[in-house]
Formats: structure tokens, C-alpha cells, sequence
């Protein structure tokens, strides 16, 4: 792994967990095993600001396969199949994308443009992506898709923002159990 790599995996870590003001450029040193203070980071990066922005752009290209949902069914032709993968896919994701998610939250009232400019790629495109999956796959008018689309994936993001916003399981479902409901709610907003 490069050192320009380490050290987004250890800054993204860092403002995961601590937030983007309460981590150190020195922090960061520590934790991608360069010397702490040395200054090791700018040869990569002009800023902390310029390495967060790439810390959450290489996110965000990590999940385009989320974004186009409609790629992970190619020929799978079972709707209920089909919709179990998308649910167990997205709360995976969203599991591995924990720290993006909770810097895009720590974040949204300090840096607004590189929140919004992130929710937008990887919210709206989802959306946008699963919507027009379900009206092909379910002939479902564009309104329709982009409505159901709004409250089956609110459902899968909600139910993990809230563990990681909040440091618990408020629902207390357990991942199977949720999977199953949602897809037979998904199924019956589809007819």
C-alpha cells in the first residue's frame, strides 16, 4: 500500500472517530506510521482540508457500484431475490462506509460544499439509480419508482444512521429479520 494511501486510511479513520477539528495533522503521522511531525503529510497533500476533500472523494468512487444498482442483477429474473441482495448489499456498504458517513455528518454545518457535493453523489445518485431499476424492473411509472425508492432506501439508511449517529441499535432488529420485512415491504409497494 502506498503512503499516500495509509495516510487516507488513517485521516478518514481519525475524522471518523474523533471528527475532523478534534484530529491532528500529527495524529494522522502516528497512525500511517510516518514521523510524527515531520511533516510527512504535505508531500501527498497541501492541506488537512485538501486531504479530507480526497479522503471522501475515494470513498464516494469506492461505492459507484452501489450507485448503479440495476449492474448487480443482471439475469437474475427473481424480484424477491433480486431485492434481498439489494438490501443486504446496501447495509454492507453502509457498514464499511461508517466513518465517511459519520464525517459527512460532523461535518454538514462546517463544510456544507464538500458535504453537500458528497450526499449528493452518493445519496441522490442511489436513489436516482434504484428508482430507475424499479420502474424497468416493476414497470413502474417514474414517479412511482422515485417514491418507493425514497421510503425502501430511507429505511436501509436510516436504519444505519441511527446506530452510527447515535452509538446504539434504537430499532433492536437484527439485520435478518429487518432484510426479510423490508423486501416483503418493498415487494408490496411494487404490486
Amino acid at each position: 500500500m502506498s503512503t499516500r494511501e495509509r495516510i487516507l486510511d488513517a485521516a478518514m479513520e481519525l475524522f471518523g472517530r474523533q471528527g475532523y477539528k478534534g484530529t491532528s495533522v500529527v495524529q494522522i503521522e502516528r497512525a500511517a506510521g510516518l514521523s510524527p511531525g515531520a511533516g510527512g503529510i504535505y508531500h501527498h497533500f497541501r492541506t488537512k482540508e485538501e486531504l479530507l476533500a480526497a479522503g471522501i472523494e475515494r470513498h464516494l468512487s469506492r461505492l459507484a457500484a452501489l450507485r448503479d444498482i440495476r449492474a448487480l442483477f443482471t439475469g437474475l429474473g427473481d424480484l424477491r431475490a433480486e431485492l434481498t441482495l439489494t438490501a443486504r448489499y446496501a447495509l454492507a456498504e453502509l457498514d464499511r462506509e461508517a466513518d465517511l458517513l459519520r464525517i459527512l455528518a460532523s461535518e454538514s454545518r462546517t463544510r456544507p460544499d464538500l458535504v453537500e457535493s458528497a450526499v449528493r453523489q452518493l445519496v441522490q445518485a442511489t436513489y436516482a439509480g434504484f428508482a430507475d431499476w424499479l420502474a424497468e424492473r416493476a414497470g413502474l411509472s417514474p414517479e412511482r419508482a422515485e417514491a418507493v425508492a425514497a421510503v425502501a432506501l430511507g429505511a436501509l439508511f436510516s436504519t444505519r444512521l441511527l446506530r452510527l449517529l447515535l452509538g446504539a441499535d434504537p430499532i433492536g432488529v437484527d439485520d435478518s429479520q429487518f432484510v426479510e420485512t423490508w423486501v416483503e415491504m418493498v415487494a408490496a409497494l411494487l404490486g
